[in-house]
């Protein structure tokens, strides 16, 4: 908890430069490219699946504190304190979760992206309990909410729509966007964006008009920033698109959001430090870095670890008994720093 409230009151900086999470991320790219690097990024560094309980519980009441109140937890899509209404509250007592089937005055985990909606069902594992998804929620309203998918409104107040959908309110519509562009690159064909999103497809066929209108209108926040650098350490992934806006609009167009990094560009190609070859690969991948590794890992896309060496000292890898297909390959220096591959075994 201390090393949260040093965030706490830290003064809200954006990155002016890019953050050592993306070394290696080529951000002259656009579109798919750079979608298909920024997932394989997102994969390898998941480092940690957070049991759902009481793993979930406890990451939300660290990472989601009211920062004008440690002893609160913020409660999405709530707007009024000061209402007679409990359901309507924006934050709550930090231990007032609640555990049994008696819920209502309490907050539960609220799946942004909902459970049933997956293909298949998220469970309470893997996607199920992907905290950078799970928020601190009232009872009632998450039972509201239920499983609708979200739609355009107004104002600060969440709301059941005419067509029977869910619109999370003004303060939260920019952190339901980034969450999901957020579950659609980590889990691809398990949480699509369309499942979870409605109307129009005018900027692109993979991510409804919605959230990239709510990305642009609605800027990151200082909880939604802090909550996503807390999670790296617990999970050890970030989220990007809270990191920077602007990559949701570099990936699928549509109104300009924020750009955070000043030093979008090329530049970062040139951190490039490790040839994997041949690729596509048969029996054998060879490794030849300008750095030293300190510790290689190879995932699946799915985010399944195959296998993790430390102390990493050889010049290749054996890969003759993989399967056909994708894999990721990550690769932690010496110096601390990162560098994503996707390989292809034939």
């Amino acid at each position: 908890m201390k090393k949260f409230i040093l965030f706490l009151f830290t003064p809200f900086i954006l990155f002016a430069q890019i953050p050592d999470y993306y070394t290696g991320i080529d951000f002259s790219k656009t579109g798919q490219e750079l979608e298909e690097d920024l997932q394989a990024l997102v994969i390898a560094t998941h480092h940690t699946n957070l049991v759902y309980t009481p793993g979930v519980w406890n990451a939300l009441k660290e990472i989601d504190l009211d920062p004008e109140n440690p002893n609160k937890v913020l409660l999405i899509y709530g707007f009024d304190d000061s209402s007679n209404d409990i359901t309507e509250d924006r934050t709550r007592g930090v231990n007032e979760s609640c555990h049994t089937s008696n819920c209502n005055g309490l907050w539960v985990r609220e799946h942004t992206y909902p459970k049933s909606l997956g293909e298949p069902n998220l469970g309470t594992t893997g996607p199920g309990a992907d905290a950078h998804h799970i928020r601190p929620i009232d009872n009632q309203r998450n039972n509201s909410r239920s499983n609708r998918a979200f739609a355009a409104g107004n104002g600060t107040a969440s709301y059941i729509t005419s067509d029977g959908k869910y619109y999370p309110g003004d303060e939260w519509k920019g952190d339901v966007a980034r969450m999901m562009m957020y579950m659609h690159i980590r889990y691809r064909q398990i949480t699509p964006a369309h499942r979870v999103g409605s109307g129009s497809y005018t900027f692109n066929a993979d991510m409804p008009d919605i959230f990239l209108q709510w990305n642009a209108e609605d800027s990151v926040s200082e909880p939604e920033w802090v909550r996503n650098v807390v999670l790296e350490e617990l999970q050890g992934n970030r989220n990007p698109f809270i990191d920077n806006p602007y990559l949701a609009t570099a990936i699928w167009g549509g109104p300009d959001a924020d750009n955070y990094w000043t030093e979008m560009s090329t530049v970062e190609s040139e951190k490039l430090n490790t040839r994997v070859y041949p690729n596509p690969a048969k029996s054998e991948v060879f490794i030849k870095s300008d750095k030293k590794i300190e510790t290689i890992s190879l995932y699946s896309l799915t985010g399944q670890t195959i296998f993790s060496h430390s102390k990493y000292t050889t010049d290749s890898i054996n890969v003759s008994n993989l399967e056909k297909g994708t894999y990721l390959l990550l690769f932690y220096y010496s110096d601390k720093t990162k560098e994503s591959k996707k390989i292809m075994i034939q």
